[in-house]
């Protein structure tokens, strides 16, 4: 790094802290503190919803998804729309009607104590490993490809977010994350157009999406109806939607965001900006993983985009075997460049033989250099076990660090951490509201004063960030971290999904039958992903399913009980 991209980096970073506590110092109560006021308008509703659901994995893992496997991951997000439309017909105006400060405290009107604290448990176990992993993300990658420490990266980003989180509360979450948002979409962009640039000066943006086309990145449907396949169109309209509908409807970093806004419309009209923008949002991140995948075409890239593992491999015994699967890698990469001069010959001629002919061409190299990176991660593996062999998550950061002028690599770090910075502010947020009013102050004794619980609150906010802190200093890294946060939420939001559907619409449940029906349902969803029953996806539909058949067959059995019928 140059010293424009340290400035840059540090610049940007100090500036949306101290511009948060700024903005919001002088919180005078808990309604101030939680809700910031109620004074958000829906372009800071709709922004903050977005910019914590976009953490850092997003824009590192990404793009990594999309050079290794396509476009088809965004898929996962095609139940978003239909999630919002329900959280804006059912779960706003009741939150808003209801006047709560969290989503868990309704349950506790509709159910009883011990089903808002479980859900609130629920929830802080989730976010809690979740806002770690936000936190440990960036860490982890950061400090492979440019020697940072790991702890120390973990300890400064979670400084930088507890300082105006604890500071300012909700508001100063909301009015720093518009400032993230424009750096993160300025980052892309800027990147995404100097990839283009990068491309051979025959190559334009068609020709580009062709190329990618030709080695299957470009296949975003799949109506697959296997419940083991990850990306379907019908596990994202179904698992995905019940994934966002779980997320956005229950989970309290994201109700928090909406229930600051000014009025039931402006919250409504927040919730349906993330609708439409969200899927695109999604698509240009991934359509940037391609357009690196193109570049790659005719430049060199390494057999493995994790240096850590490459430095660990090399120095062991398996040296001399992974160094011939860089030769090989290297005499592929000059058959890949002359295949797709091959391919970009056919279709300025307009051959149709000679394309199709290019094309099987370039999926036969393909398939080979496939085979070379999975005995390069075999190899990896044996000369250190724990050593991260799957490189998704480094493909974007090593393209930034090689390839980007100076200045630019600095705005693209200062957009990963801005990223994680801004997820990692909402789940602090929630967890500290959660645990300071679902928790503390509903089993107080006594009422105490407004400023206590403001106190308490930045308490626990200042806890819950020094538990990620540490969390994120103990992870490791999964098989793709965007993966392993969608993994984690799986498994506990349709049990809470499935709580929150029998308080809205079936009224005849009490709370005995959906406290026990959730501690069974969370029981089996556990074990069904520990055994793979299905794919993580379809984990939400069922939990939310299993918790609201459970509970009325135990309401049932329950009325029966007290109501035996008569024998004649």
């Amino acid at each position: 790094m140059a010293t424009i991209d340290w400035i840059i980096l540090a610049g940007t970073l100090i500036f949306i802290v101290f511009f948060g506590v700024w903005k919001t110092r002088g919180n005078k109560d808990v309604k101030e503190y939680v809700l910031g006021g109620n004074r958000a308008k829906w372009w800071t509703v709709g922004l903050s919803v977005m910019a914590t659901q976009a953490s850092a994995i997003t824009f590192l893992s990404t793009p990594g998804q999309a050079f290794h496997d396509g476009m088809g991951f965004v898929q996962f997000y095609f139940g978003l729309p239909l999630a919002m439309i329900i959280i804006c017909i059912v779960f706003i105006p009741i939150y808003h009607h209801l006047k709560v400060y969290t989503a868990y405290e309704f349950l506790e009107r509709r159910f009883d104590l011990k089903t808002r604290i479980l859900a609130a448990v629920l929830f802080l176990i989730q976010r809690g490993l979740a806002a770690g992993i936000t936190i440990f993300a960036p860490s982890i990658i950061l400090s492979a490809v440019l020697g940072w420490d790991l702890k120390t990266l973990n300890i400064i980003i979670g400084i930088l977010v507890i300082i105006y989180t604890v500071s300012g509360g909700t508001k100063a979450v909301n009015v720093t994350q518009k400032q993230q948002m424009f750096i993160i979409m300025l980052g892309m962009f800027m990147a995404f157009f100097f990839i283009l640039g990068y491309l051979p000066t025959d190559i334009d943006f068609s020709k580009a999406l062709k190329i990618a086309g030709a080695s299957d990145k470009l296949n975003i449907l799949n109506f697959d109806f296997d419940t083991s396949s990850r990306y379907t169109f019908w596990s994202g309209i179904t698992g995905g939607m019940f994934l966002m509908l779980s997320y956005f409807g229950t989970d309290q970093s994201q109700v928090q965001r909406y229930l600051s806004g000014k009025s039931v419309r402006e919250s409504q009209l927040g919730l349906i900006f993330n609708g439409l923008l969200k899927i695109p949002m999604q698509f240009f991140i991934l359509l940037v993983g391609v357009m690196v995948f193109v570049f790659y075409q005719y430049n060199p890239s390494p057999l493995n985009f994790n240096p850590a593992a490459t430095e660990a491999v090399l120095e062991s015994e398996y040296a001399e075997q992974y160094e011939e699967l860089e030769r090989a890698h290297g005499e592929l990469e000059q058959e890949k460049k002359m295949a797709q001069n091959a391919f970009s010959q056919a279709l300025d001629l307009k051959e149709y033989t000679s394309t199709l002919a290019a094309k099987e061409n370039i999926l036969k190299i393909n398939q080979k250099e496939r085979y070379n990176r999975e005995t390069a991660k075999t190899l990896i593996s044996q000369a250190d076990s724990s050593v991260e062999t799957n490189d998704k998550d480094y493909v974007f950061i090593h393209f930034i660090l090689n390839y980007l002028p100076r200045g630019l690599v600095g705005l693209l770090l200062a957009v990963i951490l801005s990223a994680a910075m801004s997820s990692t502010a909402s789940e602090l947020n929630a967890l500290g509201t959660i645990t300071a009013l679902d928790l503390y102050k509903r089993n107080q004794k006594e009422e105490m004063e407004p400023k206590h619980y403001v106190k308490v609150s930045r308490l626990f906010t200042l806890m819950w960030g020094v538990v990620a802190i540490t969390l994120a200093c103990l992870a490791s890294l999964a098989e793709n971290l965007i993966q392993l946060v969608n993994i984690i939420g799986s498994i506990f939001y349709g049990n809470v999904l499935g709580i929150f559907l029998l308080a809205f619409f079936v009224k005849q449940v009490r709370g005995n039958s959906v406290f026990i029906a959730a501690i069974i349902t969370q029981v089996m969803v556990i074990i069904g992903f520990q055994f793979d029953w299905m794919s993580f996806l379809w984990l939400n539909a069922f939990g939310c399913a299993l918790v609201m058949i459970i509970a009325l067959l135990l309401e049932g059995f329950d009325r029966l009980l007290k109501n035996p019928p008569i024998r004649m």
